[in-house]
């Protein structure tokens, strides 16, 4: 449990953290498309920066199912991403990343960025995970010789 609790709080704050670090990139990108004419008001930045951490939690606490050794990783990942997402587009909708005075085609081609840019960084996971399970095993193998 213990192990359980420590994998939460890690994976939460690495979720936070990328969250916070794509939305300052972007912000960046949009300062420059605008030329340095890019405003919030009404508290906007802070919705965004709350947003972003609800999204960062949104994403960060569901991988506790990976723990779970019982669901296969199809139903695992779909549990992770389907609340992930869901977390991020009522986030988007609410804090006006998604919507707000673009038409309806724009913002659903912005929801669709966004959620490739989550399976890209998903996939990313995966991966990483995949080589150091991979190097792991290999270590084992040679310890047991």
């Amino acid at each position: 449990m213990k192990d359980t609790i420590k994998e939460l709080v890690r994976s939460t704050i690495i979720s936070i953290c990328m969250a916070m670090t794509i939305f300052c990139l972007v912000g960046i990108v949009f300062d420059q498309v605008y030329k340095g004419h890019f405003s919030l008001e009404n508290y906007r930045f802070t919705k965004m920066v709350v947003g972003c951490v609800v999204v960062g939690l949104g994403f960060g606490v569901p991988t506790v199912v990976y723990n779970n050794d019982s669901l296969p990783m199809p139903i695992k990942v779909l549990i992770h991403m389907g609340i992930g997402c869901a977390v991020y587009t009522i986030t988007a909708f609410a804090v006006g990343w998604i919507g707000g005075t673009s038409s309806v085609g724009i913002g659903i081609v912005i929801a669709l960025i966004q959620l490739a840019i989550a399976f890209v960084i998903w996939f990313a996971f995966i991966k990483y995970y995949k080589k150091e399970a991979i190097i792991m095993n290999e270590r084992i193998k040679e310890l047991r010789k």
